[in-house]
């Protein structure tokens, strides 16, 4: 399997979702870094399930346990350690199940790969692997921000319905991560009603990061756009992305779709932060197609690896809507991508290859 993300900051996660724990071991850091655990716990609590009605019953603290890399609230260049002990797992919910594929699920592909079904609850690919990148990208998150770059990240929309404006500060404060007041109540009813109907609800997430400088990103195979679009789509339940205004440039022309520059800079950003692969300075505007949780408990046709049809009807916590909690995830991963491009550009000029954040931002190496 592949568990490890990045090249310069490197993050190994580990851990099955009805084990004892699941974790990640963060190296790269630069040391003097500071870790507010109260930090980590809040971006935790966000991912967290069990916190509305809206989200799966799961009860987990996922409070996160430093280990190693952290002295006195600081980096000290060692690799850091993160533990988030599973509390509430129930492996044997997952008995009836373990025989049949669940449609929507890896379950047939994961046998393929394999030759064995997967662990109860899909181990490895149960969204519980998430809780480990959430706190990942809290230290990536804290390089960022000592760096004058922070992301954040709200709901779109649910179902049918979409929001028609964006205030992140109330996205912060609804369950759904909703960035439309409007529109929130309409949004709440969609999910509560299909979970009701035991179904389930898709939607779409944005996540912005701020600050970001120009001439972060590697071409032609680091691009950073590229590599956000990977570490989106390596999110469970992540079906499509696109970056500013992605798919819609397609029926744009080209006068309507470039972002024009003045003396002051892009007069637009349809970009969505990126040309070449390459950070224009802009905000890195990313969109996440987020399919409907596969774990409902509506009668369902399947099969197994004995290859007789038969009918599932899957019972236990699940999210109606798997976008409130995606919302996290997403932010880390950006989080962890934008910080990997800039130790990646900062190594660079420590090299005397390229300026420190582009040509702009300060002198060039002696003799340039």
């Amino acid at each position: 399997m592949a568990d490890c993300f990045g090249r310069y900051l490197r993050v190994t996660t580990f851990g099955e979702s009805h084990g004892p724990a699941v974790g990640a071991v963060v190296e790269g850091l630069p040391a003097g870094l500071e870790v507010s655990l109260d930090e980590i716990r809040r971006l935790m609590d966000r991912r967290r399930p069990g916190a509305s009605d809206l989200v799966s019953s799961r009860n987990e603290p996922d409070r996160v346990e430093v280990l190693s890399g952290v002295e006195s609230g600081r980096t000290i260049g060692s690799p850091v350690a993160l533990l988030i002990r599973n509390l509430d797992a129930r492996p044997e919910e997952y008995r009836r199940t373990r025989k049949l594929f669940r449609p929507g699920h890896a379950d047939f592909t994961w046998f393929e790969k394999f030759g064995r079904m997967p662990p109860s609850g899909g181990g490895r690919l149960s969204g519980r692997e998430t809780a480990a990148r959430v706190a990942a990208g809290a230290l990536a998150m804290s390089f960022m921000a000592s760096l004058g770059m922070k992301v954040r990240g709200y709901t779109l929309s649910v179902g049918p319905v979409s929001c028609r404006k964006v205030v992140p500060e109330f996205a912060e404060q609804h369950p759904l991560r909703c960035a439309d007041p409007d529109v929130a109540s309409e949004m709440t009813d969609v999910v509560r009603k299909a979970s009701s109907s035991g179904d389930s609800v898709g939607g779409r997430i944005e996540v912005v990061a701020e600050g970001v400088p120009a001439g972060l990103g590697e071409p032609v195979f680091g691009k950073l756009d590229a590599l956000l679009a990977g570490a989106m789509v390596s999110v469970g339940g992540v079906k499509g992305v696109e970056i500013g205004e992605g798919f819609r440039l397609c029926r744009l022309k080209g006068s309507e779709a470039n972002d024009q520059m003045s003396r002051e800079g892009f007069l637009s950003n349809r970009c969505g932060g990126t040309l070449g692969g390459i950070s224009t300075g802009r905000p890195i505007v990313v969109r996440l197609a987020v399919k409907p949780t596969p774990s409902i408990s509506n009668r369902q046709r399947t099969t197994g690896p004995d290859g007789e049809d038969a009918d599932l009807e899957i019972h236990g916590r699940h999210d109606p809507c798997l976008c409130p909690r995606v919302v996290a995830v997403a932010e880390a991963m950006a989080a962890l991508v934008i910080a990997d491009a800039a130790i990646a550009q900062r190594t660079r000029n420590m090299d005397g290859y390229y300026y420190f954040f582009g040509p702009r931002a300060r002198n060039g190496p002696p003799g340039v």
